[in-house]
């Protein structure tokens, strides 16, 4: 998915890449008259794999907007990074492009690279096509920038015939969600996956936000620490799930997935993307598997946080290609656009009007628009780069073997303060 991208490279995508950077290009059709609203877009994604969908796409933009997309997919995270931040120095500036929320997209606004995509935003709230808590996600100095490409909500899925088993029902409550880990456990079943390696923020992230969402936005703005009192408080309601063996062998190789199927543990936490990789390892939606956004830590919130992972599309400033960009920007944030995407990728769709063909992801969707809930961005994406490379490396050392928070912590926030004070 879009957690730091596949790694790979595509000769056709370098030679796009080469005639794109030393101006050869306009042989393929494309608009590159300025001011046009309807043509051929220039299409530049980090997400190569995705690029059969895209083009299914083109059937429906071509009808609705009168629009086709020129798609470059790129497999390699680092090439296509280097390649778009050199397009802004060139003549041919990306007319749409995929990026990173967060600090990297805060980079390029700063330097005046991104096309504003406010009025876009105000149109999709008005219309009921996007909420209030993503509009968030794209908003730097109260204006926004970009669109979103696709969404992923992080929740809890679990095996269903383990939970049918042992007469658990969908936890509601943490409470209920410790009485559920505690029964799974007792019936000598694992209840939770886990990982040393990348993917190993899910509960840090889950177990702070839901117990003070304020908390949690104070460590990637540096006005918390991670040696704070709270923080450690926290860090031992994970230390003391983790000593009454709550969670799987940090070092297993066996696929998540496979994992769930088989039982090797009952739940994990995971963006509602892996709905594909379940169905893949041949679980069916709704009858294996299903999912639940889980509870708030603290009961008194009001509303239960749930972590989102939003990757932009973005048009560039400077590119002659910018208002048709933004056409295609508008039409891409509808309700038709969305169900098309849907239809051509699987996604839960971040337009609540939008058809979503599986029930499960189709009632995510619903539930985190419902004002009962509060997105907040994933760790990911809401840490800056330098502590985050230092915090999976601490978080997947304290799953691996878990033990007194405070040095893995410490770790964390020697480099947090070294970033930070750069800031100043």
């Amino acid at each position: 998915m879009n957690s730091r991208r596949m790694v790979g490279a595509g000769i056709a995508a370098l030679t796009a890449a080469t005639l794109l950077l030393t101006g050869c290009s306009g042989t393929d059709g494309s608009s590159d008259e300025a001011g046009a609203t309807t043509g051929t877009l220039d299409f530049y994604t980090d997400k190569a794999a995705w690029e059969p969908d895209f083009d299914e796409l083109n059937a429906a933009s071509e009808e609705q907007a009168e629009i086709t997309l020129n798609t470059t997919g790129y497999s390699d995270a680092a090439q296509y990074d280097a390649f778009i931040k050199q397009s802004f120095r060139t003549q041919k500036s990306p007319g749409l492009f995929t990026w990173h929320t967060g600090d990297s997209l805060k980079q390029l606004v700063d330097e005046g690279l991104v096309a504003e995509t406010t009025d876009l935003w105000t149109k999709a709230i008005d219309e009921g096509w996007a909420t209030e808590g993503l509009r968030a996600e794209y908003t730097i100095d109260d204006k926004q920038y970009c669109v979103p490409m696709n969404i992923a909500y992080w929740v809890m899925y679990y095996n269903k015939n383990i939970f049918e088993e042992h007469g658990i029902e969908k936890p509601t409550t943490w409470e209920e969600l410790d009485a559920a880990a505690g029964t799974l456990k007792d019936a000598g079943i694992t209840p939770y996956y886990q990982t040393s390696t990348l993917f190993t923020f899910q509960w840090f992230q889950q177990l702070v936000a839901g117990t003070d969402p304020e908390l949690y936005k104070g460590l990637s703005t540096g006005e918390v620490k991670y040696t704070d009192p709270e923080i450690v408080e926290i860090m031992d309601i994970w230390l003391d799930q983790h000593e009454k063996g709550w969670f799987s062998d940090a070092g297993s190789t066996v696929d998540p997935a496979v994992g769930l199927k088989q039982g090797d543990f009952a739940m994990i936490n995971f963006g509602s993307f892996f709905n594909g990789s379940l169905d893949g390892a041949g679980m069916v939606s709704g009858e294996d598997y299903d999912m639940f956004v889980i509870p708030a830590v603290n009961a008194d919130l009001g509303t239960t946080p749930v972590a989102v992972e939003s990757g932009p599309l973005c048009v560039a400033e400077n590119s002659k290609q910018k208002d048709l960009g933004l056409a295609y920007s508008e039409w891409w944030m509808s309700a038709d656009a969305q169900t098309a995407w849907n239809a051509a990728r699987g996604d839960v769709a971040f337009n609540p009007k939008a058809t979503v063909n599986d029930p499960m992801l189709a009632d995510l969707g619903t539930t985190v628009a419902d004002g009962e809930h509060e997105l907040f961005t994933r760790y990911f994406e809401a840490t800056p780069t330098p502590i985050l490379t230092v915090a999976l490396e601490q978080f997947g050392a304290f799953n691996a073997n878990p033990g007194d928070p405070m040095p893995f912590l410490e770790a964390i926030q020697a480099e947090a303060d070294k970033y930070w004070a750069d800031q100043e």
